[in-house]
């Protein structure tokens, strides 16, 4: 432990974790998206806003709105869940948070998952969410595309296909914990595997092979960004713990961002595990960070700026 203490409310967090783990490696796929289901459920607490569901060219969304948002900006939200679980309900309490801390409307996607669904399938979807706001008149540089854990490497994901294609991109994204390396090289892997209560190596190699499938190329670019080509990105916020097992997909893709002349706001918490700021509506910690990142929003999405485009790069 680095000495750095830790609220009573996350304290319990971690006992309560660690007592039910989530055995992603050995649990049938319906057991564990009833768990995460249930999980998210016990954190439901959200500040008022109206939920609108919707379909965007075929992808099932919906809309958060707190009272005071500004229809005209957007965050587009991918939810985690390792490709194979998590949904739009799951994060509803999150989402009214984002609107709420940005004044911002909030489009949740529902994209497809695994195994029903493999690798292109999630990308697909967020690509085809993001042009349906643009057809539905919303600029792109008043969206900002977020996402944690799997969704957090599908952001990336998608700001590289959206880029490859021309569009225009959005003006920043926010990664929470993003899953960006399934070949799972970090040395964060095994090096955090005792302090993480939600990722195990063996659960998250699990499901990288439920997405890609068996055979299926782990290091594939649009599903691990790690490998991808990251010039002519907007500015990207990685939020991580220092207790992940994924952590070191957070600091090599900061790593490669910069290398390739991006903005990168790289904030790292001590002690924190996995998706942290998820729990915000019980975790002081987790609030924190909820403000921070809103507030990084809030100032990119509110400067005008000429939107990306991807000039000569294919």
């Amino acid at each position: 432990m680095s000495g750095y203490e830790v609220s009573q409310e996350f304290t319990a967090l971690l006992d309560r974790l660690r007592s039910a783990p989530l055995r992603a490696d050995s649990t049938p796929i319906a057991e564990l998206r009833a768990n995460f289901e249930k999980l998210a459920a016990g954190f439901y607490d959200p500040p008022p806003v109206d939920f609108v569901p919707g379909n965007a060219d075929g992808v099932d969304i919906e809309w958060a709105y707190a009272p005071t948002c500004d229809r005209s900006q957007v965050v587009l939200y991918l939810h985690g869940g390792g490709f194979s679980t998590g949904s739009i309900p799951a994060y509803r309490d999150f989402c009214a948070r984002i609107s709420h801390g940005t004044e911002t409307a909030v489009l949740s996607v529902g994209y497809r998952l695994a195994p029903e669904h493999r690798f292109p399938a999630a990308v697909e979807d967020s690509v085809t969410a993001y042009r349906w706001l643009l057809a539905n008149g919303v600029d792109a540089h008043r969206i900002v595309i977020a996402g944690d854990s799997a969704g957090g490497g599908l952001t990336m994901s998608t700001l590289i296909a959206l880029r490859d294609s021309e569009v225009a991109l959005p003006a920043a994204a926010v990664c929470i914990s993003p899953k960006t390396d399934l070949a799972l090289t970090g040395t964060s892997v095994r090096e955090k595997a005792y302090a993480d209560p939600i990722v195990t190596p063996d659960g998250s190699y699990t499901h990288g092979i439920r997405y890609v499938g068996e055979g299926g190329d782990l290091c594939h670019p649009l599903a691990s960004p790690l490998y991808a080509d990251l010039r002519s990105l907007p500015p990207v916020l990685i939020q991580v713990g220092t207790a992940e097992v994924l952590l070191d997909d957070s600091l090599r893709l900061a790593r490669r961002l910069r290398d390739a002349g991006g903005g990168v706001d790289l904030d790292v918490w001590p002690e924190m595990i996995h998706n942290f700021p998820f729990f915000a509506s019980r975790i002081p910690e987790s609030k924190r960070a909820l403000e921070y990142l809103n507030a990084f929003i809030r100032n990119k999405i509110r400067t005008p700026e000429t939107p990306f485009r991807a000039e000569g790069v294919r």
